[in-house]
């Protein structure tokens, strides 16, 4: 489920993203600015501290009236203080800020052992105070030694972390806010490029395919985006072309017989007739209805095979009974248009084959329909079938004696044909279609001898292997007569 944020435009969410790193970047950075100043600060008073008890410590050594004024030197009088304690608690000698209370309850006089820093309330001080204590020895004693404990007030140290927190409240807010826009503006900057690329790909209508995004010299993703996007282009310009065509093809194919049945229908009813006009008009309205029901199959055939789902059911198939009931379909209509239909098989004894028997009757019917309505335009044709099971791959070819294949069909890239080429229109459109599914190729030559010749290769395994591409071959051999 998208949240609300995925509906913020993708410049404010980068800005957003970017404003919350900063956030927890300033925030780190002030957290650690304040603890480091804070321990900086208590170093300063510690050294202070360590510098009165060596003073005074020295004062004691030499046997000094006043041990504890010998550091006013070193330390002001207003900000330091000090008194000597016995192991009880008990005042031996203090200085005035801080009367006669002990500075440290008698527990903690006696567990004082080394130099040792404590943070407390002093009687008199009003800000709290830090504490460095010491066991001295008084002189002229033998007894245990005293507990030497000298302060500082920690007054200066909180005010100056207090101003330090000010700032850091009112300068961490203003350098987010400063970030944050600065990120606006170069998040603006990246996406510029995109919305140039949006604004271009908008820009191209559906009758404007043939244009191309501009691609930025950076390399980088942009560049690749602009690549990947041309490519998507030219894919749909070749997807629409290809549907153009298509539909060009159908259209062609479907209105030749709608024609003729349109006329048959009309000319048995436009005068009164007997039955045999009758029978003979109902035999060419029936034959024409076979043929729009053959296109319809075929257009069926292409419709699964761009869906991706043409079904094959591979099973034996004897190659010499296929191609004579295929001669045997069309040897009719080969004798009434002056043509004749022979077969050829080449070794017989290897001559079936593992293939789908209904789609490869459905090639050799369009291979045949297609010789038979480009035969020579001058007296009866002669028209071969050929089978050919070697390498596990099987050859179906047909050589006609009519026009050939135009040069340009034969030199271009492989695609279906299109009626205004002159080719064989849906016809070898579903050849291509069926023998891809096969995992196989159609081969389209001028046969030297004159005439076409379409062959088509057939792997005989359940699947295709090897990795061969299945499509439309060329090659211009022999007659370039116009087809």
């Amino acid at each position: 489920m998208r949240g609300p944020s995925a509906r913020l435009p993708v410049r404010l969410r980068l800005t957003l993203a970017f404003c919350l790193a900063m956030a927890v970047v300033l925030t780190a950075l002030g957290a650690f600015l304040y603890t480091r100043m804070g321990t900086e600060l208590t170093r300063a008073v510690d050294l202070d501290l360590r510098a009165r008890a060596a003073a005074t410590v020295s004062s004691l050594a030499q046997r000094e009236r006043a041990p504890l004024d010998a550091g006013r030197g070193l330390i002001d009088p207003d900000e330091s203080f000090g008194q000597i304690l016995t192991p009880h608690g008990d005042v031996v000698e203090t200085t005035p800020a801080v009367a006669a209370a002990p500075m440290l309850p008698p527990g903690t006089t006696r567990t004082v052992t080394k130099p040792v820093f404590l943070s407390r309330h002093v009687v008199g001080i009003d800000d709290p105070a830090r504490l460095l204590a010491l066991p001295v020895r008084l002189p002229g004693t033998v007894a245990q030694p005293a507990v030497l404990v000298v302060g500082a007030p920690l007054g200066d140290r909180a005010e100056a972390l207090d101003r330090l927190l000010l700032l850091l409240l009112i300068g961490g807010p203003l350098a987010l806010a400063a970030s944050s826009y600065a990120g606006w503006l170069l998040a603006g900057a990246a996406l510029r490029p995109v919305e140039r690329i949006r604004r271009e790909a908008a820009a191209i209508s559906e009758t404007e395919l043939e244009r191309r995004l501009t691609v930025p010299p950076t390399g980088d993703e942009l560049a690749r985006l602009a690549r990947t996007l041309n490519a998507m282009l030219a894919r749909l310009q070749e997807a629409l072309e290809r549907e153009h065509r298509f539909i060009d093809t159908a259209g062609h194919e479907l209105r030749t017989p709608l024609a003729l049945l349109r006329a048959q229908l009309e000319l048995a009813t436009a005068r009164p007739r007997g039955r045999t006009e009758l029978e003979a008009a109902i035999r060419s309205a029936a034959a024409e209805t076979d043929r729009l029901v053959g296109l319809a199959e075929d257009l069926l055939v292409l419709a699964r095979t761009r869906q991706g789902r043409l079904p094959l059911r591979r099973e034996p198939v004897s190659l010499p009974r296929l191609l004579t009931d295929a001669a045997e379909a069309f040897r009719a209509r080969a004798t009434a248009e002056g043509s004749t239909v022979t077969v050829e098989c080449a070794d017989s004894r290897e001559a079936t084959a593992n293939l789908d028997p209904i789609r490869l009757r459905q090639v050799l019917h369009n291979l045949l329909d297609n010789a038979l309505r480009h035969s020579g335009p001058s007296g009866p044709g002669r028209i071969t079938l050929g089978a050919e099971h070697a390498d596990g791959v099987v050859h179906l070819c047909v050589h006609d004696h009519g026009r050939g294949f135009p040069p340009d069909m034969l030199a271009g890239p492989p695609q279906n044909p299109s009626p205004d080429g002159g080719s064989g229109g849906l016809g070898l459109a579903i050849v291509g279609t069926i023998a891809a599914a096969h995992g196989g190729q159609v081969s389209l030559a001028n046969h030297p001898s004159g005439g076409a010749l379409i062959t088509v290769s057939l792997p005989t395994a359940s699947a295709q292997s090897g990795g061969a591409s299945a499509g439309v071959q060329r090659s211009a051999r022999g007659s370039d007569q116009p087809r």
